[in-house]
């Protein structure tokens, strides 16, 4: 059995995939202490050199040359959903942890063979989303165990736009299987939603394809034609465990953009900032009253990965893990279903939602130079 490294100090990081979403991850992490960056990978060698050298990555190459290199313990995946499943394989058997891009792979049986290969080599598996981490969710999570508006009765949750082919220079990916609003957009909502409500038990949905196909609009490709292979409005009903319900739509067919999450109690609302951010304004609206009024808004806006990262080093919980992440692509597979086949869908499996972050959580503060578990 191959085995990650271990020690103390910063955890080893290497990038896989050069991508447009990389510049956001490496700018991030460089502010972080208890992460360094050590290697930026893509099969585009000459891509993941650029992406390296403008971020000052020491290390650049081809995937298999990254995870060769012995200080890296954790790959951050970020490569198109369809190469998940494959470049985490690849990456857990070569003794490395691995944090992915959403969703975790294309189907559950994929991430469930993940998460066992992970588990018999001792290594984690983290996933995105990480933002439900973030100051804005967690003010939530606070807001509503304090009682604010009572118990959580049902949410509503919609993200709505035309789509990313406007300012994306290749957007091809966000319209193949693994992507699609619901595939793209819907990790963001569900994983707050679990995060707040615990499991899904049960689903409904419809869903629509508008066009067969989109044109890109921006960036050398603008103007070329692709193909939609996935439906691009999902309008989906939820069923808790915790006995919640919650109606959301995710949609890439609207002229008017929309973001919107509310939760609904027996004393009051909640307006949730967009879970797709770290940050953003929390309001509440008690029964009988006119006007929201601003709850304080506590915590970070920032700390990708670095939960993952200090959780390497054990003794710390891991909360945006592999297991959360299956869950909520069971839940938008379930979706997909009970679109396809008009029925409700129910889910096998069930898992606790993570623990909050403790409010001085601080992902600037160096935890990991002396070994010590980081809280």
């Amino acid at each position: 059995m191959t085995s990650a490294p271990t020690g103390t100090g910063p955890v080893g990081v290497a990038i896989v995939g050069a991508g447009v979403i990389s510049a956001q991850y490496l700018r991030t992490l460089s502010g972080f202490p208890d992460v360094r960056v050590l290697a930026v990978a893509d099969l585009d060698e000459e891509r993941a050199a650029t992406v390296a050298r403008t971020h000052g990555i020491p290390v650049s190459g081809g995937p298999a040359d990254v995870l060769a290199l012995p200080d890296v313990e954790l790959v951050v995946n970020l490569t198109v959903p369809a190469a998940h499943a494959q470049v985490a394989t690849a990456a857990l058997r070569a003794g490395k942890h691995v944090y992915g891009e959403k969703p975790i792979t294309l189907v559950p049986t994929e991430a469930e063979k993940l998460l066992a290969e992970a588990s018999e080599r001792g290594l984690l598996v983290g996933n995105a989303p990480d933002t439900f981490l973030g100051a804005g969710l967690q003010s939530a999570l606070r807001a509503v165990a304090a009682g604010h508006i009572g118990a959580p009765v049902a949410a509503t949750t919609v993200t709505q736009g035309l789509g990313p082919e406007a300012w994306h220079p290749d957007p091809a990916f966000f319209y193949q299987p693994g992507a699609g609003p619901l595939f793209d957009l819907g990790p963001y909502y569900l994983t707050s939603l679990v995060a707040l409500f615990g499991s899904v038990e049960q689903v409904a949905a419809t869903a629509t394809r508008a066009r067969g196909e989109r044109v890109v609009g921006s960036g050398p490709k603008a103007g070329l034609a692709f193909p939609v292979d996935v439906p691009t409005h999902v309008s989906s009903l939820l069923r808790f465990a915790s006995g919640v319900r919650a109606d959301s739509t995710f949609s890439f067919d609207s002229a008017l953009p929309r973001i919107r999450f509310e939760i609904t109690g027996t004393e009051g609302m909640l307006s949730v900032p967009d879970p797709n951010t770290f940050g953003g304004p929390l309001k509440l609206l008690p029964n009988g009253c006119d006007t929201w009024r601003e709850l304080p808004v506590r915590g970070r806006t920032d700390g990708r990965v670095v939960d993952m990262a200090r959780a390497v080093r054990g003794g710390v919980p891991h909360r945006a893990s592999g297991a959360l992440a299956l869950h909520v692509l069971q839940a938008m597979t379930a979706i997909t279903h009970s679109a396809h086949r008009a029925e409700f869908v129910p889910l096998a499996t069930q898992i606790v939602p993570p623990e909050p972050l403790p409010e001085e959580w601080d992902p600037e503060e160096a935890t990991l130079g002396s070994g010590s578990p980081a809280t």
